[in-house]
């Protein structure tokens, strides 16, 4: 039998279980809150009380695209959306940071869409739609005061861009522009649109399946960064700003146009990404790339003069002899393997080059051209080999004879050692991938062991289960036995 002091404390614990403390926080914390659910839930606390429907309508940021992580979300509409913003309150009509939704559209409603986005003065607007034809860049954008952030990308089949005429004065605060499946064969030459004028405080931009673009010109001296993708018929890139740090260029150039330029006025450059991209006629940078950390070089091979295209290539790899860090593709490295690669050319200028990465099949007519890279990267301290298996390659397997020093692939990799010096005196990191114990990456292991004075660790990974253990027992042993005898490295198998 309970006494009246527990009921009493069973009492009181009732009533403090019964407290609603949530609804006592700020607006402003309350709205934290909610904006870690997904848009669903946060609806249906609307239901709760006018003050937490009015909360709900006063949130800062709608994104309906994670309404996804529901297993059964409602149906969002863009008739929903735009009820939605028809019922925010006046007072919070200009507290809108940002809008994100993914729906089928027509372009009445998404213009219908964006202007009361604008009226509720959204700094940040992410939109992907599909609509059944091609549609304009909807005005109510262009003449938004408060727009910091744009996204728009067309799932399906895409948006023309609005003459450059009538966006003056227009995009005065965007800082971030990015824009998919873009329709230009009216408009292919775009060399005032991304200017000053126009976007006076961008600082990233990207570009992504610009069709029929045959001219670009990007002249903004805030930019930051600025990505470039899929678009095939390019012929001209002109890109320049003190202030670009990062630029990015993906699957370009691909019209088989005799004449493609790519001129760069970035001196403050620190990242250069070049993948995918058909040899052009001619790159120019305007000023060294003094600042220049990183770059990756993956070019395609689109025509059938190779001079013409290792020319090139090496033209652009020279431009960037301040990289502390290159990755080169397995197509460049082809090129570069070519009679007339880099064997018939001098040395590239890597006198800064730290980190090397190479992706290659690693056949026997790539060794000399991996030779002079090395030469080229006196100050080497990091090599990754990333090796390419497939059924074209002309690797020869290891056999007994490997070891005898007498083997062409190492009597050429011993030929090189004085010519390597600085090289295998500044290296002490290599990390081989794809390692199937073939005679060229076997001699190569062998070589950079017996040679590195400053080695200390070698990594080997390969990519399938070996059948032979005893085999691989036999190599692993030869070469913790150069290992010894020479750089002493610590050798790691993966």
């Amino acid at each position: 039998m309970e006494t009246r002091t527990v009921k009493r404390k069973k009492k009181k614990k009732e009533e403090l279980i019964k407290v609603d403390r949530i609804s006592n926080l700020p607006d402003s914390l309350i709205h934290q809150i909610l904006l870690l659910l997904p848009l669903q839930s946060a609806a249906i606390t609307s239901s709760l009380s006018k003050r937490w429907r009015s909360l709900f309508l006063s949130l800062p940021d709608l994104d309906f695209t994670s309404i996804n992580e529901n297993p059964k979300p409602p149906s969002f509409s863009s008739k929903s959306i735009c009820q939605l913003l028809s019922l925010r309150h006046h007072r919070d009509a200009n507290n809108l940071r940002s809008l994100r939704f993914r729906t089928p559209i027509t372009f009445s409603s998404l213009n219908s869409l964006i202007r009361l986005a604008v009226t509720h003065q959204v700094q940040d607007l992410d939109v992907e739609v599909t609509t059944k034809d091609y549609f304009n860049f909807p005005r109510w954008i262009v003449t938004s005061q408060k727009l910091r952030a744009l996204k728009l990308k067309s799932s399906y089949p895409g948006f023309r861009l609005p003459p450059s005429s009538s966006i003056s004065g227009g995009f005065q605060k965007l800082t971030s522009l990015s824009l998919s499946l873009v329709i230009l064969h009216n408009q292919p030459h775009l060399s005032d649109f991304f200017t000053d004028p126009n976007f006076p405080l961008l600082e990233k931009l990207a570009l992504e399946n610009c069709l029929g673009l045959k001219e670009l010109r990007v002249c903004c001296r805030l930019l930051q960064e600025f990505t470039l993708q899929n678009s095939l018929q390019l012929d001209s890139l002109e890109v320049s700003g003190n202030n670009l740090r990062r630029l990015k260029v993906v699957s370009c150039f691909h019209s088989y146009s005799k004449e493609s330029v790519v001129k760069i006025n970035t001196p403050n450059l620190k990242t250069f990404l070049w993948n995918s991209n058909a040899v052009t006629t001619t790159v120019h940078f305007l000023d060294k790339l003094v600042c220049l950390r990183k770059a990756f070089v993956g070019v395609l091979l689109l025509h059938q003069d190779i001079n013409f295209q290792t020319q090139c290539l090496f033209t652009l790899l020279s431009e960037l002899g301040h990289s502390y860090k290159l990755q080169l593709g397995n197509q460049s490295v082809e090129i570069l393997s070519s009679k007339k690669g880099l064997v018939k050319n001098h040395l590239l200028p890597f006198h800064n080059m730290r980190f090397l990465e190479l992706q290659t099949r690693f056949d026997r007519h790539n060794v000399q051209a991996l030779a002079c890279l090395f030469k080229s990267c006196p100050m080497l301290n990091i090599l990754l080999l990333k090796i390419i298996n497939d059924q074209t390659s002309e690797r020869r397997q290891w056999n007994k004879d490997l070891w005898d020093m007498s083997n062409s692939e190492i009597q050429y990799w011993e030929s090189q050692t004085s010519e390597m010096e600085s090289f295998l005196n500044n290296l002490e990191f290599v990390e081989i991938h794809g390692f199937l114990e073939c005679e060229n990456e076997m001699s190569l292991a062998i070589f950079l062991l017996r040679h590195g004075k400053a080695l200390i660790k070698m990594t080997l990974r390969s990519s399938f289960l070996c059948r032979d253990n005893l085999r691989r027992q036999m190599i692993r042993s030869q070469l913790m036995g150069f290992s010894k005898a020479s750089s002493k490295a610590k050798i790691s198998f993966h």
